[in-house]
């Protein structure tokens, strides 16, 4: 995998463009993420695991406020992973990992972090293997270190409300692909199969995902909440909500 993209800060704008067709409030819930790391940090600089971080969306984010934190990113989509390293060059360890095996753990630089933080991919992991990775994650932080994940996590309390924000939503993505405004999904991909450096690694990630992924399972909040506690953190909680996504806070 080649760490050497030209034009990779034009892909990363095109992701980002990409993702907030579907999530308009994505920099407020890194935002969020991030202020909570600030909260709990100690004197050193913090340590930071970007959990299934794609193009080092979060990682980015957490160096220009953080410059000197020693951030891992794990994922397993070769074309992300390819971004990512080109993103981030040294600034980052780049670790290749299945999160639906637990021996993903074993490919970690380090064994106790500040924090974890995810957004909008666990989302592809069933309810029994999502449990067991939040106890996983839990093992890996240090006493008073914390654990955020920003996912679509309707409330609920709400499910007729949520229903209209849902429709609401769709709706006006749907007009703004109609208009050329913003890529869908698969039209970033498409996309993606047309770049020499990246084609061969979008082959590669139809290899690894020959159905796509598993269909996304995406519970209310409340039952992060209770799948976090059985996990053993000391204190649960939303730290964000915005319509039917909210971030989940964990604290060891």
């Amino acid at each position: 995998m080649s760490p050497y993209i030209s034009n990779v800060a034009a892909w990363q704008e095109s992701w980002d463009r990409q993702q907030e067709a579907y999530l308009p409030d994505r920099e407020h819930r890194f935002a969020a993420m991030l202020d909570a790391v600030d909260a709990v940090r100690e004197a050193t600089p913090p340590r930071l695991l970007d959990l299934a971080g794609g193009t080092g969306t979060i990682s980015l984010r957490a160096l220009r406020r953080f410059p000197d934190a020693e951030v891992t990113l794990v994922d397993l989509d070769p074309a992300l992973l390819a971004l990512a390293t080109a993103s981030l060059g040294d600034r980052a360890t780049i670790v290749p990992a299945d999160l639906s095996r637990p021996d993903w753990v074993a490919a970690l630089p380090h064994r106790r972090y500040d924090a974890v933080l995810t957004a909008t991919a666990l989302h592809w992991l069933p309810a029994d293997r999502l449990s067991i990775l939040y106890t996983e994650i839990r093992d890996l932080l240090r006493p008073g270190a914390l654990f955020v994940n920003a996912d679509h996590m309707p409330d609920d309390d709400l499910p007729e409300l949520t229903k209209r924000l849902l429709a609401r939503a769709g709706e006006h993505r749907a007009a703004r692909y109609a208009a050329g405004a913003v890529l869908s999904w698969s039209q970033w991909w498409q996309q993606a199969e047309q770049d020499p450096t990246l084609a061969p690694l979008v082959r590669q990630r139809h290899a690894i995902y020959p159905s796509g992924h598993s269909p996304e399972w995406t519970p209310p909040a409340s039952w992060h909440l209770t799948a976090l506690r059985n996990a053993g953190f000391t204190e649960v909680g939303t730290l964000w909500r915005g319509a039917a996504d909210a971030a989940v806070v964990a604290v060891r």
